[in-house]
């Protein structure tokens, strides 16, 4: 309860003087102090976007909403009603990656979103040769003997017809899968392999799907934004994405494999412990959770 009171007496009136009593020791605002005091990357716009948010000016607030056309204009309103000077180019340039980055973080949100709710249609020649891009990705020396077929089974779907896997996830776990064993086929045949451990073994594609769930939920809940803050100055695409979906298949081998399981049927524990251990790296604001030194597209 005495924490409730004090953040809202803070929010409300003690923010405020503290914000002009540095001003007036600084000479800068609070936005000249976070734009010229942090690297670039989440610890900036972080700071950006919580300035903004926590403003009582309808400009600078709105500023957290504008579409990547506007950022440029935004720029100069902000700029005008915070008297910040036209020729204070770092400032102004800063400003405008930090709200590109705002805003291309929500246009990704909605992309990602989008391609989720695109249910597989068997009918759909695009979908289905994805799909059968798929098996010639990771089973490059054995040919399907029928659309319909429990070699499925072999690469981790749970019956003979994997477009019954795709519900919760939609195209969007196809389109992960895919993108993982096209960019990095070595690393997508070894995990397969892997998976079909007699005893550490997991369901390879299913496994895959459900990361694409935790890879969705880390963006919707704006955890993600420290990772792609840091790894792209501008507007995060799908690709960026997609990336980050590789590094949790790769890590998870690894956990899973390190960890050494009792049986499957313990797949949601550790799911959920590498999960956890997933959001703390990415509580450090200096987080890139990438592949590293493994090939990129």
């Amino acid at each position: 309860m005495l924490l409730q009171l004090w953040g809202l007496l803070y929010s409300s009136c003690v923010r405020f003087w503290l914000k002009w009593v540095v001003r007036l020791l600084t000479g800068k605002c609070e936005l000249q102090r976070v734009l010229h005091g942090q690297k670039e990357g989440a610890r900036r716009t972080l700071g950006i976007e919580h300035s903004l948010g926590s403003s009582k000016n309808k400009v600078l607030r709105n500023a957290l909403h504008v579409d990547e056309a506007e950022v440029e204009k935004c720029v100069k309103d902000v700029m005008k009603e915070k008297k910040i000077e036209h020729k204070d180019i770092r400032f102004k340039t800063n400003l405008h990656i930090s709200l590109l980055q705002i805003t291309g973080y929500k246009k990704l949100y909605l992309n990602v979103e989008n391609l989720r709710k695109v249910p597989y249609d068997s009918d759909n020649e695009e979908h289905e040769e994805q799909l059968i891009e798929l098996w010639n990705l990771l089973m490059p020396h054995e040919n399907l003997k029928a659309r319909i077929t429990k070699q499925w089974c072999d690469i981790g779907f749970q019956g003979d017809d994997p477009k019954t896997d795709f519900r919760g996830m939609g195209l969007l776990g196809l389109v992960n899968l895919v993108y993982f064993s096209k960019h990095y086929t070595n690393e997508a045949r070894q995990i397969l392999s892997r998976s079909n451990h007699p005893k550490l073994g997991y369901s390879y594609a299913i496994v895959g799907i459900n990361l694409t769930e935790m890879a969705y939920s880390l963006l919707k809940s704006g955890d993600l934004k420290p990772h792609l803050y840091n790894v792209v100055s501008g507007l995060p695409q799908m690709e960026h994405f997609h990336q980050f979906y590789c590094y949790l298949v790769y890590e998870f081998d690894k956990f899973w494999f390190e960890e050494e399981p009792e049986s499957i049927m313990h797949f949601n524990q550790y799911r959920e412990k590498f999960h956890e251990k997933i959001k703390s790296l990415l509580l450090d604001y200096d987080a890139i959770l990438t592949l590293g030194d493994k090939k990129k597209p």
